[in-house]
């Protein structure tokens, strides 16, 4: 397979070497004029990102592919202060914690505290959102409270992705990518003027396929392999030198393996499996649980082992978005923007709950939905010296969801049935005004107001030898309407919030600002969907409010040299919502909840540092703190029937410290040829990732990951070629555990070392 690999990249590379160049890249290089600005849209309109009173951070196109970024989860420890992860028995569904604020729980009726805006279309839904990244332009970070300019579910802050837009002139690129554990990639965009200065063709796609790093105990197999096809189409109309139109369509294929769950259970729990123990015919015998020490955090072995004798090795996704831009400038009511979104996906997977090759637990679950959303906004100047941008936002989403769980663990034969169908609708209107006080001196306000509102049912069956779980004649379709269901609740509810935003900046010297900010986010309430009682799904949960109080400073030196942001920030946190999920053994009820905390404070600060001493050679780092506890929780474990006193506990996700160093060297060989060499190292302290009393084996270990690459582009910057390593010290180290007492820890492995290599012509 892998030589098959070898011989397709070859291919690639012979193809692309014989395009004729129809367009060459003249952009100025960085060493000329020492660090670059960089554009961004973090206030809904273009500006220097130096200019944007906000901690932002933001990745080019161009950094994200030398970094040979697949997903959003490959920038987990690059950003300060940013956890981006995904959940061992549920990786499509994105897990984003920005200063502490972050949901925990893979099912959609959670909602999230970090909004995935994509070209201007926030995705409601958790699965799905940990984009594959294919001709992006750039990919911007928000910290803190959005909500004024961004809506609800914006109490951690955003993920702004860009994609690349038509030019209205020919032009694209072909890009291939080999690398170990039988990795390969090829992605590409080519742009068509149909008709010039007036309509052109943009078509964008990529193939991403790799075996998995865990071996299957029982047959000896790969687990977690990834196999992605993704197209996009943008048509981008411009009949007027005011007005533009984009029209885009994507597709996206996902055919990956089945979750991988690492059986982290500890003696005298309901999924623990003796290492050494041979069951069902298994190749290999049972690993040893790297959580098996009580007490003591879990601990990455040199191999990794799970195991899947329950289930097909099956993960499908399809995702189809669409999203059609309308932008009018110079109007009578000022630049108009309209922003339509459309998303349909579907999810169906299994998942061999115990990890191991006896027949404890599986799921099979599938899970569909669709969302809806218009945005209209202008931008327009009421005085001379204040502009506004003022809009209306209209969301409408959909889903439904079953799970049929075997819990042969607790009673060989026993099943659980879960179903979830909700509709949620949000409305809001927001305006957020910048006005010149003084040369130099803007004071910015914003307001928005919010309603949601939710229609949700959920319901709940227990009962032995329900149909298997691969049989094919059954489709989720266990019980007809009208059945009485063993539990079968939900209910209707609404909330209004208003939140806004009120800033200072002031320009102190040229390219050096001062900000202070206050801001207030909201997310909304809502109804427990994978309920375990009728008690979790009977009773909505609130929503949560977060004031943010931010000051920072961006400042350029030396020429543009030198560049420090620098942030601190203070949140008072109220009724947060946190995730709880449970097993009791005494009556084998395995359930959820969203419990609405009383308060936490979170406050910390961040600095990133960027430096171009000498021509050609740019260092970057950042270091960023964070302490963010509960100040008043009283927790009440359904399992030890104890009331815990959170007071001074550490929140979830939440590391106190995160730092990065980076360093490119751009070598000019003097004939037009040069290379890059860059490198970088991140680190994330300890953390804990989703036990909510801070368990030991909740604990993730610090990590400290290097990764490398070396870019030779020949004469004319038409083609480049590159050696590139991820984690090249091999680093083996936890992702996640999730702690659940009598149960087990449901763990997952960090990435292993990867390297390759790929080329890329442009034409």
């Amino acid at each position: 397979m892998k030589n098959r690999h070898f011989m397709q990249f070859g291919t690639v590379l012979a193809v692309v070497a014989v395009t004729p160049a129809y367009a060459q890249d003249e952009s100025a290089s960085a060493a000329n004029t020492g660090i670059q600005d960089i554009v961004v849209t973090a206030q809904k309109r273009e500006q220097n990102m130096q200019d944007v009173p906000i901690a932002v951070s933001a990745v080019s196109g161009e950094a994200l592919g030398s970094m040979q970024v697949t997903t959003l989860q490959a920038l987990q420890g690059s950003i300060p202060n940013t956890q981006i992860a995904g959940f061992a028995n549920a990786p499509n569904t994105a897990v984003f914690s920005i200063r502490g604020i972050g949901v925990i729980e893979p099912d959609p009726y959670a909602g999230n505290t970090v909004s995935i805006v994509v070209d201007g279309v926030p995705q409601f839904f958790s699965m799905g959102a940990l984009l594959d990244m294919y001709d992006v332009e750039r990919v911007e970070v928000l910290r803190g409270p959005q909500g004024t300019l961004f809506g609800a579910n914006t109490t951690g802050g955003v993920v702004n992705v860009m994609t690349a837009r038509p030019t209205g002139e020919f032009g694209g690129y072909v890009k291939g990518n080999v690398g170990n554990w039988n990795r390969f990639d090829v992605s590409g965009s080519v742009e068509m003027p149909i008709v010039s200065d007036v309509l052109s063709l943009k078509v964008a796609g990529i193939h991403t396929e790799r075996d998995g790093w865990v071996t299957n105990i029982w047959n000896g197999k790969d687990m977690g392999s990834k196999n992605v096809d993704a197209i996009r189409g943008m048509l981008y109309f411009t009949p007027t030198p005011s007005l533009s139109v984009t029209l885009q369509g994507e597709y996206v294929a996902a055919r990956n393996g089945a979750p991988v769950v690492i059986n982290g259970a500890q003696p005298g729990e309901g999924n623990y499996v003796a290492a050494g123990t041979y069951a069902n015919g298994a190749e290999y015998p049972m690993y040893m649980s790297p959580c098996a020490v009580v007490g003591e955090r879990c601990s990455a072995p040199d191999r990794y082992y799970s195991g899947n004798n329950s289930v097909p090795d099956k993960s499908n996704m399809d995702t189809y978005f669409t999203v059609l831009t309308v932008e009018a400038k110079d109007t009578a009511l000022g630049d108009i923007t309209s922003i339509t979104g459309y998303k349909n996906f579907k999810l169906f997977e299994y998942t061999d709950q115990d990890g191991t090759a006896e027949s404890n637990g599986a799921t099979r679950r599938r899970t569909k939905g669709w969302q809806f959303s218009q945005e209209l906004r202008s931008s327009f100047d009421l005085t001379d010296a204040t502009n506004v941008i003022a809009g209306a936002f209209f969301l409408k989403t959909h889903y439904d969801h079953y799970q049929m769980y075997h819990l042969d663990f607790a009673s060989p034969g026993l099943a659980q049935f879960n179903t979830q169908d909700q509709d949620t609708e949000s409305l809001s209107a927001f305006a957020q005004s910048y006005t010149r006080l003084a040369e130099g001196l803007t004071f910015q306000a914003g307001i928005r107001y919010t309603h949601d509102k939710i229609d949700a049912r959920s319901t709940l069956d227990y009962a032995m030898d329900l149909p298997d779980l691969t049989d094919p004649d059954w489709d989720g379709g266990l019980y007809g309407s009208g059945v009485t269901h063993q539990i079968d609740t939900g209910g209707k509810k609404s909330w209004d919030n208003i939140g806004w935003k009120l800033g200072l900046d002031y320009e102190i010297a040229p390219r050096q600002m001062l900000y202070a900010s206050w801001a207030r986010g909201f997310k909304s309430g809502g109804f427990t969907g994978r309920i375990g009682a009728l008690a979790d799904g009977d009773t909505p949960f609130g929503p949560e409010k977060v004031d943010t109080f931010e000051v920072g400073v961006k400042a350029d030196f030396f020429d543009r040299r030198l560049r420090t942001n620098l942030a601190f920030f203070y949140t008072n946190y109220r009724d947060m919502q946190v995730a709880q999920i449970y097993f009791d053994p005494d009556t084998n009820v395995q359930g959820n909840r969203i419990l609405n905390a009383g308060k936490s404070e979170i406050k910390g600060f961040e600095l990133e540092v960027t430096a171009a001493p000498v021509s050609g050679v740019t260092l970057n780092g950042s270091l960023a703190y964070l302490d963010a506890k509960y100040k008043e929780f009283d927790y009440f474990d359904p399992v030890s029937l104890i009331v815990y006193d959170m007071k001074g506990k550490r929140l979830q996700n939440a590391p106190k410290w995160s730092a990065s160093l980076g360093a490119n060297y751009d070598m000019d060989f003097g004939d037009g040829s040069s290379a890059v060499f860059n490198i970088n190292w991140n680190y994330v302290a300890k953390k804990y990732y989703t036990a909510i009393l801070d368990t030991p084996r909740s604990e993730v270990q610090p990590t400290y990951l290097v990764d490398t690459s070396l870019t030779f582009h020949p004469a004319g910057n038409r083609f480049e070629i590159s050696l590139w390593g991820k984690n090249i010290f091999d680093k083996r180290y936890m992702s996640s555990v999730y702690d659940s007492p009598g149960y087990m820890g449901i763990a997952s492995y960090g990435s292993p070392r990867e390297y390759g290599i790929s080329g890329k012509v442009k034409f």
